[in-house]
């Protein structure tokens, strides 16, 4: 079995203001530090309406298109931003988790790294936020559900900041476990341990300011392996942001590469155990170029060899 790396040109096309972090660079770094390793590399097919309705209404999917301008660049939220072939990128983002899903139980490949811009973590049923479109992980999740039959996905997010969309998506969904390690206080402030979902489905796991990778280890040995174990998931899928690196900008945890080798390893060994190590890895923050393209080239580097 092999290693699946997703992604598309289109996702180049999206473009942010000037001194935005979320810019298309973030995205050429880390197709550059991935390049010449041993990956099966497809394209990102675009989502369809209907994929996107698995976790957003209509009338959201109508709205983002809507807003996409002809020229320049529109502002929907505070942090979030369109321009021409913003929608396609977004769509090749939820198109890309999709054929990770089905790659991954299929067979074809033991897991997938999908590598696109712009993020989805914190995209809400209905609202855009935080330089997010559509909601790619929680799509992917119900994708796994609705139309493969599975019967409990889990999906893990290790962004420095709290997976709110993702937890809104499936607040309501008994068959997916949502769990999000973040810094505390921190935007967009949600993510406090209390929030536990409609059918206690919810963890989260605030990390304090200024805290290393030793923090880290400890809460996932002590908090969130145990409850993924007792999960029993059939499928990980994970919101892979970078953010936590203690080189970037827009937060104060101090992880280094070493921390991402660790934390990607030990999600094989769960889902060697659970999964059939069948793992699908999204792209999501990174703020810093350098520390973004090092973090997730380690990242990957651990699921090439896990799934060799």
């Amino acid at each position: 079995m092999t290693t699946a790396l997703i992604t598309h040109s289109d996702c180049l096309k999206h473009r942010t203001p000037d001194g935005h972090p979320e810019q298309i660079a973030r995205l050429s770094h880390v197709l550059n530090a991935l390049e010449g390793k041993t990956l099966e590399r497809f394209e990102a097919p675009l989502g369809t309406e209907d994929d996107v309705r698995l976790a957003h209404p209509q009338a959201h999917i109508e709205r983002v298109r809507a807003a996409e301008p002809s020229a320049g660049i529109v502002q929907l939220d505070a942090d979030t931003w369109m321009s021409p072939g913003s929608y396609d990128a977004a769509m090749r983002g939820v198109g890309g988790a999709l054929l990770g899903v089905d790659l991954v139980l299929a067979g074809t490949v033991q897991n997938v790294f999908v590598a696109t811009r712009p993020p989805g973590h914190h995209a809400e049923s209905e609202r855009t936020m935080g330089f997010c479109l559509f909601g790619t992980a929680a799509i992917a999740a119900r994708h796994a559900l609705e139309r493969h039959g599975l019967n409990r996905v889990a999906v893990v997010d290790f962004d420095v900041h709290h997976g709110n969309g993702t937890q809104d998506l499936l607040w309501s969904e008994p068959r997916a476990r949502f769990v999000s390690s973040h810094q505390f206080p921190l935007w967009p402030g949600t993510g406090k341990p209390d929030e536990r979902g409609a059918h206690d489905n919810v963890l989260n796991v605030p990390l304090d300011p200024a805290s290393d990778g030793g923090a880290m280890r400890q809460a996932y040995e002590e908090t969130v392996f145990p409850a993924l174990e007792e999960f029993s998931p059939e499928l990980l899928i994970l919101s892979a942001g970078f953010d936590a690196h203690q080189d970037d900008p827009l937060a104060e945890l101090r992880w280094t590469e070493e921390d991402f080798t660790w934390l990607t390893g030990r999600f094989c060994d769960l889902a060697d155990t659970h999964c059939k190590g069948r793992v699908l890895s999204c792209l999501e923050g990174g703020y810093n170029l350098d520390a973004l393209s090092r973090s997730a080239a380690a990242h990957v580097d651990v699921l090439i060899a896990r799934g060799g």
